[in-house]
């Protein structure tokens, strides 16, 4: 009787279920709180996914309909143009367009014929009347739109006045066409070269150079490979053969730089044959850009080109 009435001291077992009871959250709050969080994240990134896979093509499919519609020039479609066939067949043209005289008015429209579209007027926009020379003529550079139309650049120059011909070209098929009638623009405006150049010379270097370069463009004007070879750094430097006499070396041009290293700029001066009976000919003064290496004692000449350094005088 003493036994079942009593409720004597809790089991230690009990007791660690009621502890766990009194600590797990309520409905709603704690643990149960940070699963909707979850679940909330993981439907924003899937409705994101989503969004992003049907967006994805439609924008795919409405660029090409803008590119297509609005006439703008895509890349891969722009990089097809037959950009070189089409420059020259525009610089043939040129020289036919160009040129033009009342008495052979009747040649010229058969000689049109190979480059305009058929039906159209026989003389391209001229009235027949009056005459034109055509000097020079060159490729200044091809605008290609699309994969079928470009406008072809041409510079050209006639009566000592030079100007720009825009002239257009539809390819399909490798067969060309003007497409439509040139436009005459004006010629390149001269740019202003900035007026820093080398502020920092090295002018120890310069002389110790200029007399070392006079011995090499001295080679360079006759072209000998075997007396180059003494001057190079172990790259083959061609010559002039023979083409030019070398005269001097103006000026040279060295900026301050690494001890065995240096790019420097020298302006030569070349007698060119001429025609006449004597055979003297007039000098020009030309700028070389030379890169420079030291081994032990000795400087070599590793590249020469052509300098794009203001000239200084």
């Amino acid at each position: 009787m003493g036994r079942a009435g009593a409720a004597g001291p809790p089991r230690p077992r009990a007791l660690r279920r009621r502890r766990a009871r009194r600590r797990r959250p309520l409905g709603g709050s704690g643990g149960r709180w940070w699963v909707w969080v979850g679940r909330a994240i993981l439907w924003a990134l899937i409705l994101v996914i989503l969004v992003n896979g049907i967006r994805a093509p439609f924008e795919r499919f409405t660029a090409d309909e803008s590119s297509d519609g609005a006439g703008e020039a895509k890349p891969g479609k722009a990089a097809q143009f037959p950009s070189s066939a089409a420059g020259a067949f525009a610089l043939q043209f040129a020289n036919v367009y160009l040129n033009y005289d009342q008495k052979s008015a009747p040649q010229r429209a058969e000689q049109l014929r190979t480059f305009v579209p058929d039906g159209t007027d026989a003389q391209f926009g001229w009235n027949g009347v009056g005459t034109l020379q055509l000097q020079s003529v060159q490729v200044a550079g091809v605008d290609a739109r699309d994969a079928n139309n470009a406008t072809v650049t041409l510079l050209a120059r006639s009566a000592d006045k030079w100007f720009r011909l825009a002239v257009p070209v539809y390819a399909k098929n490798s067969a060309l066409v003007i497409s439509g009638r040139p436009a005459l623009l004006p010629p390149p405006t001269k740019a202003a070269l900035p007026q820093e150049g080398v502020k920092d010379r090295d002018t120890a270097l310069e002389g110790e150079l200029k007399p070392f370069l006079g011995t090499f463009f001295g080679a360079y004007a006759h072209g000998d490979q075997a007396a180059l070879s003494r001057f190079s750094d172990g790259t083959a430097i061609g010559g002039l053969a023979d083409a030019v006499q070398f005269v001097q070396v103006n000026d040279v041009v060295a900026p301050k730089g690494p001890a065995g290293e240096r790019t420097v700029t020298a302006t030569v001066t070349w007698q060119v044959p001429g025609s006449g009976a004597a055979g003297n000919g007039g000098e020009l003064a030309q700028s070389y850009q030379l890169a420079m290496v030291k081994k032990g004692t000795t400087w070599y000449v590793r590249d020469i080109r052509g300098s794009t350094e203001p000239s200084t005088s």
